[in-house]
């Protein structure tokens, strides 16, 4: 969700020394950074295709070679009887082709998306009062900027970067539609404060270009200024209303 990458082939290597299996959903890192499974512990690893500018509704899941594996749907003998069912051939060739072309542009060495959400980061840092980087200082992956700013709610700030044309979230997409009033993963990380609710999930792909980010340079800043002006004359009556009672 913040884009912060865990030592995933460590814990599956604990993993497998307790004799237990390790499944890792790889969503977020397949086709943004270099990824090796044929020498990990890792026994399952899945992927969803749009994540890496296939079509969605189609995944690949990876199983180790010395992997014991049950079929969760029964049936036919699709994809080698690990899944009954007709197949989605057109997707699956998406899925493929997607995962060529970000294979490509990972091993070409190429930097235009962790550039962009750099110059991002250190703009709005130096431009917005009160903003914090989730997970600064971590190891990341190249194209997730999770902010936390101060004095907003995220709910009424989505709306309005929404009416600017400015795509982002207040978490991960596995969110939408949650009842829960903050992300999990950001209130574990700020278990004392409110960071939770005042979270932006900012995502970058090879397809955008300088002109956006520029574009949501100039709208941020402005949208998190009209909601802390917004918000101040409620906390000055909260105030004034509790200077009257006592």
């Amino acid at each position: 969700e913040t884009g912060v990458l865990f030592p995933v082939e460590k814990i599956a290597e604990i993993c497998r020394e307790k004799g237990v299996l390790f499944h890792t959903d790889a969503v977020q890192a397949a086709g943004k950074i270099p990824m090796r499974l044929r020498d990990t512990a890792i026994n399952f690893f899945s992927l969803s295709a749009h994540k890496f500018h296939g079509p969605k509704g189609v995944g690949a899941l990876f199983v180790n070679r010395r992997t014991r594996f049950h079929p969760l749907v029964a049936g036919g003998g699709q994809e080698n009887g690990r899944r009954g069912g007709t197949e989605n051939v057109a997707s699956i060739v998406g899925l493929g082709k997607a995962a060529e072309r970000a294979s490509q542009y990972l091993s070409e060495g190429k930097t235009h998306v962790r550039s962009m959400r750099d110059r991002f980061e250190k703009a709005i840092l130096e431009t917005i009062n009160g903003a914090a980087v989730n997970g600064a200082g971590a190891a990341r992956i190249p194209n997730t900027s999770s902010f936390s700013f101060e004095g907003i709610e995220s709910p009424a700030a989505l709306l309005l970067l929404d009416r600017h044309r400015i795509c982002c979230s207040a978490g991960s997409a596995c969110r939408t539609g949650s009842e829960e009033e903050a992300s999990h993963v950001l209130r574990a990380m700020d278990p004392s404060g409110d960071g939770a609710r005042r979270g932006l999930r900012f995502s970058f792909g090879r397809f955008n270009t300088d002109a956006q980010v520029d574009r949501a340079l100039e709208v941020v800043p402005k949208v998190i200024e009209k909601l802390r002006q917004a918000a101040a004359p409620a906390r000055g009556s909260a105030v004034s209303s509790v200077a009257t009672a006592r």
